[in-house]
């Protein structure tokens, strides 16, 4: 089953399926990995981290066991992202190196799934140049594994199953998580934005909400086993419930989440275009709705806005960034950028210079300009130069890192709360963790107090971090 762009683009009025029992191993696929271990590398997004979540699950069902070293693994199983070019490059060298594990190791199996395994042209180049991987599936099927990786082991061919359509929502998937403190959530799955330079309403399929019923005993569940925060995920959470029947949208998602009393709740990913007051005065009146916002602006011109077809112009943008700044208590406020979109001018780009002047960001994701493959933005004639692009980028991050740091500043000398999730990569003696507003800290504490939320103090700011010491209570 090959993927077909053609089909991935479609969007009818066919009613989403909400599908609770397609997960199933059946009793002589249990111990098909019994004394064999498994490798998944992620790349990309939390959407595709909480995929690799339930792809282990389904692998240990199977009898697999997790391996931390690659080269070690049975089953390597690659859950790709398809956003920018960058992360093609870095798969298909990852690519390369397994055809080189396959040859000293026949008997492993290698496969790629998520976003770049639904890519036509991805698939089509694995059938002619990459003939040593065994299994390709996507997004939609990934509760099929047991299946796919049956055939390939009875086969011993090659085994492509990308299914190219809207999609439907398969509830009862499981899940490893990879933390024992914080947990993903999703809310919802694809999008039909089409922005024109955006992959993923290809990748992903229709936007399809998750029952709030379903989410919340999700929530309830993790409450139970001790589980601090939950993040609510989506391509576009704010347009969450805009497909159900049911008289809900994000707003009330929110408040009911909240009110289950998890210490601590997020969400991402925001598009300005759905985020209503509603969600604004519900974030502004829960202590546990954290004040942090991922806010992508992408450009601050609105012709390049309008050519990426965002449907929003950066007036409305600043007027929605100006209500979260001043409903929401020390809310501290992200984005994405893309520099160099087909014919960007030099003054388009200093449009961009002025709302981040305007916004002064806490922190930002910048790119430059990606062109994918099947997107109307790919197919634009673009004059402007590579050079130009890259001095706007740089120039860009300078300002992007000034503001940052100024706003880690004002941490200096304050007590904070910080969920502390394990050893901090710089120093094993520190612990390392997330304020309310999303800000890196590193504590000198007893590793006792991982997956608790304590005081800190800060005594050292960063652009990117902070330290701090605990404040005993």
């Amino acid at each position: 089953m090959l993927p077909n762009l053609k089909e991935a683009q479609k969007r009818t009025k066919n009613k989403v399926k909400i599908i609770t029992d397609a997960y199933k191993v059946p009793e002589y696929l249990k111990k098909i990995g019994e004394g064999k271990t498994y490798h998944v590398k992620t790349y990309g997004c939390q959407m595709n981290e909480h995929d690799s979540e339930n792809i282990k699950a389904i692998l240990e069902d199977m009898g697999y066991s997790y391996e931390e070293e690659i080269e070690k693994a049975d089953l390597i199983l690659l859950n790709t992202c398809a956003i920018r070019e960058n992360a093609h490059n870095k798969v298909f060298g990852m690519i390369g190196r397994m055809k080189h594990l396959k040859e000293e190791r026949p008997d492993i199996i290698v496969g790629i799934c998520g976003c770049m395994a639904q890519e036509e042209s991805v698939t089509l180049e694995i059938m002619k140049k990459h003939k040593h991987l065994d299994i390709v599936f996507g997004t939609h099927n990934i509760y099929a594994l047991p299946f796919i990786l049956e055939n390939r082991i009875k086969s011993k061919q090659l085994q492509i199953e990308v299914e190219s359509k809207e999609g439907d929502v398969i509830e009862n998937i499981p899940v490893k998580r990879d933390s024992k403190y914080k947990a993903w959530i999703n809310i919802m799955y694809g999008c039909d934005k089409f922005c024109t330079y955006c992959i993923v309403p290809y990748t992903r399929g229709k936007q399809r909400s998750r029952k709030m019923e379903y989410i919340l005993e999700e929530v309830n569940d993790l409450i139970k086993k001790g589980y601090k925060e939950v993040t609510l995920l989506g391509q576009n959470v704010n347009a969450y419930g805009k497909d159900l029947e049911e008289d809900y949208g994000m707003s009330n998602l929110l408040e009911e989440v909240a009110k289950t009393g998890i210490e601590r709740v997020r969400f991402v990913t925001s598009h300005p275009w759905d985020f209503t007051d509603e969600m604004i005065d519900v974030i502004a009146k829960y202590d546990n709705i954290m004040p942090y916002i991922h806010l992508p602006l992408q450009s601050g011109s609105n012709r390049i806005l309008k050519l990426m077809g965002r449907r929003y112009t950066k007036e409305e943008y600043l007027t929605l960034y100006n209500k979260l700044k001043e409903k929401v208590k020390n809310c501290a406020i992200t984005t994405d950028i893309i520099v160099g979109f087909p014919n960007e001018t030099e003054e388009d780009f200093k449009e961009t210079l002025d709302v981040v002047n305007k916004c002064k960001y806490d922190g930002a994701f910048t790119f430059i300009f990606s062109p994918r493959i099947g997107t109307p933005a790919a197919r634009m004639e673009d004059l402007t130069k590579l050079e130009d692009k890259n001095n706007r980028l740089y120039e860009l991050n300078e300002l992007i890192n000034k503001y940052s740091n100024k706003a880690n500043q004002k941490y200096k000398d304050k007590v904070v709360k910080v969920l502390l999730e394990n050893t901090s990569e710089k120093d094993e003696n520190m612990l390392s963790g997330y304020t309310e507003t999303m800000k890196l800290v590193n504590v000198k504490a007893d590793k006792k107090y991982i997956g608790q939320i304590v005081d800190v103090k800060i005594t050292d700011v960063k652009t990117w971090s902070m330290d701090g010491i605990m404040v005993e209570k």
